[in-house]
Parts: structure tokens; C-alpha cells; sequence
């Protein structure tokens, strides 16, 4: 059994805010990955991102990105943060 990711989150959407809202998260920065799942929970895309992704290393995921939100109408996107190193638990 697994447990939940604590560094992640997950977002819902719907099909013509799907590109916007992966942009405003990758400006955010320490993502470490982006799964796009679709309203049955099936994984449809899944973006690991590394520190130093530069804008052209990432075009083809975002055109991937635009494409997959013209077929799907709702789903959810679940960004995987770096887990905070310097916290003693």
C-alpha cells in the first residue's frame, strides 16, 4: 500500500485552462513532476521537470500539453514538489 506524497498537490481543470495553469505552475518553480490525469484518474501525461528545465527543453511537453487539452473537458493536475531538505523531522 502506498502512502500519499506529502509534497504534492493536486489541482482540478477544465479543458481550456489546462495550458495556462501548467505554465503558472512551472513559474513557480521546485516542481519536480507534473501528472496530468483525466476525470476517471487515468494518468494521461506524466512531465518530469529537473532543476535548469529551460524553455526550449520544455516546448514539446507544452504543444503535447495544448493538444491533450483539446480532447479532454475535465481532469486534474498533480504537481510533485522537492522535498524541503533543510527540515529536521
Amino acid at each position: 500500500m502506498s502512502t500519499p506524497n506529502p509534497n504534492s498537490e493536486e489541482f482540478q481543470f477544465s479543458g481550456d485552462t489546462l495550458l495556462s495553469k501548467i505554465k503558472e505552475i512551472i513559474r513557480q518553480g521546485n516542481i519536480r513532476r507534473v501528472i496530468i490525469k483525466n476525470e476517471e484518474g487515468r494518468v494521461l501525461v506524466d512531465i518530469p521537470l529537473t532543476i535548469g528545465v529551460v524553455g526550449t527543453l520544455l516546448a514539446p511537453q507544452l504543444a503535447a500539453i495544448g493538444a491533450i487539452a483539446a480532447l479532454v473537458l475535465k481532469g486534474s493536475i498533480v504537481i510533485e514538489k522537492g522535498a524541503p531538505e533543510d527540515l529536521d523531522l
